[in-house]
């Protein structure tokens, strides 16, 4: 079963939430109604997933919605599966992940995002983004050094 997990149910939620807000703080608008339907079920009946061929279809459309403000691939242009590594060390897929990539579903792609996620030990999530934070500390630093000059 390809399956989306309980938190991008709440993510896309949370999108409809910003995106459209309740006009009166009580009524749901209808995307936000069918994605906490489903949500709802999914807490009942203690699933963490839920099948993503069978949502209801106003609640796939507003998780389509979703998914499609979110990076498609975790590729960081630094593969080491074509090197001959089971799981690249760049972005955390596996060698058939990466081949597959373009073939696979959103709750498949949703699944490799949250596993590579959670083990957060390819260059993605430790190498480069320290790099990325250290260049944010830097810009920082630059623009709070810099001083106004009097015209």
């Amino acid at each position: 079963m390809a399956g989306i997990h309980i938190t991008d149910i709440e993510a896309a939620i949370n999108h409809w939430r910003a995106k459209n807000p309740s006009p009166d703080g009580v009524t749901l608008p209808r995307e936000l109604r069918a994605l906490a339907e489903v949500y709802a079920l999914m807490v009942f009946h203690k699933q963490d997933l839920a099948d993503e061929f069978t949502l209801p279809r106003e609640a796939a459309e507003a998780f389509q919605d979703w998914y499609a403000t979110t990076p498609d691939t975790p590729c960081i242009a630094i593969c080491s599966t074509s090197q001959g590594d089971e799981s690249c060390k760049g972005c955390g897929r596996t060698f058939e992940e990466v081949q597959l990539w373009t073939e696979m579903s959103a709750g498949e792609k949703r699944a490799v995002w949250r596993r590579i996620t959670l083990e957060g030990t390819s260059w993605r999530f430790n190498k480069y983004a320290e790099r990325a934070a250290e260049d944010r500390q830097q810009t920082k630093a630059a623009a709070e050094a810099q001083t106004l000059l009097p015209l």
